[in-house]
């Protein structure tokens, strides 16, 4: 089995349902690290989630990446409704249940946990990399929710660098 879209960066998954929006984000293009785009059709999106997936599927995938891209980064997107039901379990437990096929199953299941996740003041930590040539999608596990690089040895130690530099350049 391949590894998940996070797992390319070698990034711990997002806790409970969370992780799947993660995986969603992680599936864009990043050239510098040879990654491609894991929704480029449908075929290669099919693969990555396991679903029978089609090029229109793969391109409403891509157009609720985006979507969610712009979330994290603090700005409101325009989304389509999607469909979700609700039942309650014998505990008196309520449910959220995803519906759909294909990519409208899919955004179903995102829009729920990213729901799900702002009510639990999870979602805030659901980042992407500072490092532009990146953008990777990290769940900011420190203390006071303050992490920019999905790593810091990699994307931190680029971007201090060249702070570094630029400060000794400018003196």
């Amino acid at each position: 089995m391949s590894p998940s879209p996070t797992q390319r960066f070698h990034l711990d998954p997002a806790p409970d349902g969370l992780y799947r929006v993660q995986d969603l984000l992680n599936t864009r293009s990043i050239e510098v690290k040879g990654f491609s785009d894991l929704l480029s059709d449908g075929a290669v999106a099919s693969a990555t989630f396991g679903l029978d997936l089609s090029d229109a599927d793969a391109a409403a995938l891509r157009e609720l990446r985006t979507a969610l891209e712009a979330l994290v980064d603090g700005e409101a997107p325009t989304i389509s409704p999607v469909a979700v039901s609700l039942s309650v379990d014998d505990s008196g437990t309520v449910q959220l249940h995803p519906s759909g096929t294909g990519s409208a199953h899919i955004a179903s299941y995102v829009w729920s946990e990213v729901l799900l996740a702002q009510r639990a003041d999870t979602w805030r930590r659901l980042k992407r990399c500072r490092n532009e040539v990146c953008g990777s999608a990290f769940y900011d596990r420190s203390r006071n929710n303050s992490g920019v690089w999905h790593d810091v040895k990699t994307c931190g130690n680029i971007a201090n660098l060249r702070a570094s530099r630029a400060r000794r350049k400018s003196e």
